[in-house]
C-alpha cells in the first residue's frame, strides 16, 4: 500500500469546513425557504402562485442561479458525505450514548435526503403517472403540485423525506458551530442544541403543513384561480414585452356551484 496521502487526507481541514459550510448557506438556506414557499399554500391558490411567480420573474437568469448557488453546493456537500459515511463504521449499538446515536442519525438522514431530493426532481419532472410522477408547471404551481401529490405512498415518501432533510439540517446546525469552533463549552452546545431543535421543528411544520395543505387541494377550483392569474399577467405586461408561456395545455375551471 502507498503510504502518499490522498487528495482528501492533504487538504482535509478546508474541504470538511466547505463540506459544513456547504450544509449551512446554500443547501440550508435553500431548504428553508423551499419549505416556507410550500406552506404558503395553507393561504390558498393565490398566495402560493403568487410566490412561484416572484421566483420565476427571475427569467433567464434563474436556471445558472439554481445551478451556481444551488445544485453544485448540494452536489459537492452530497459527494463528500458519502466519502465521510465510507470512511466511518456506525458503532451506535456497541456505544448507544446519544452523541452517537445523532452521529449515526445525521448520516442515515443525509444518504435518505439525498435519494428524495434526486426522487422529488424526477418525480415532479420526468417520470411518468403510473409510477407516481407528476408534471409540475411553475404557471399552474398548487394544482399541479397537489395532483402530483395525490397518491397516498408518494405523499409517505414525501413525509419520510421532508424529515430527514429536515433533521440533517436542524442537527448540523449544532455539529456545523463544533467544527467552527462557535460553541466549545458545554453551556454553549447546550444552547445552540435548543437552537436546532427549535429551528427543527418549525421547518417540520412548515414541510408537513405544505404536504397537508397540498391534499386539501381542490385541484379545479386552483386552476381557475391560477388561470385568472395567468389572464392578470398578461395584461400587466407592457406592449410588445415578452409574457410568460403557459402550457401547453389548459383546462379552464368555472367558480360555479364552489
Amino acid at each position: 500500500m502507498s503510504d502518499t496521502p490522498t487528495f482528501l487526507e492533504r487538504h482535509q481541514f478546508l474541504i470538511y469546513r466547505l463540506f459544513s459550510l456547504s450544509g449551512l448557506i446554500p443547501v440550508g438556506a435553500f431548504l428553508a425557504v423551499h419549505l416556507l414557499t410550500n406552506a404558503s399554500v395553507l393561504g390558498g391558490a393565490a398566495s402560493f402562485q403568487a410566490r412561484v411567480d416572484m421566483i420565476h420573474s427571475l427569467g433567464p437568469l434563474l436556471v445558472p442561479i439554481e445551478v451556481a448557488f444551488i445544485f453544485l453546493p448540494m452536489l459537492f456537500h452530497a459527494v463528500v458525505g458519502f466519502i465521510i459515511i465510507a470512511n466511518g463504521m456506525p458503532n451506535v449499538g456497541s456505544y448507544p450514548y446519544a452523541g452517537n446515536v445523532r452521529y449515526t442519525l445525521q448520516r442515515a438522514t443525509g444518504m435518505i435526503a439525498f435519494a428524495f431530493i434526486v426522487w422529488h426532481i424526477a418525480q415532479l419532472h420526468w417520470l411518468g403517472k403510473p409510477i407516481g410522477g407528476g408534471h409540475f408547471d411553475p404557471h399552474y404551481a398548487t394544482s399541479t403540485a397537489a395532483e402530483a401529490l395525490r397518491p397516498a405512498w408518494v405523499t409517505a415518501i414525501y413525509v419520510v423525506g421532508v424529515l430527514s432533510a429536515v433533521y440533517h439540517f436542524a442537527n448540523g446546525l449544532w455539529s456545523i458551530g463544533i467544527t467552527w469552533g462557535l460553541w466549545t463549552s458545554p453551556a454553549a452546545m447546550r444552547r445552540a442544541n435548543v437552537v436546532s431543535i427549535v429551528v427543527g421543528i418549525g421547518l417540520a411544520a412548515a414541510g408537513l403543513g405544505a404536504i397537508g395543505g397540498f391534499q386539501k387541494v381542490d385541484i379545479e377550483e386552483a386552476r381557475a384561480i391560477e388561470e385568472w392569474q395567468h389572464k392578470q399577467r398578461e395584461q400587466l405586461s407592457p406592449p410588445g414585452a415578452a409574457s410568460l408561456p403557459g402550457p401547453a395545455s389548459v383546462h379552464p375551471a368555472s367558480h360555479e356551484g364552489k
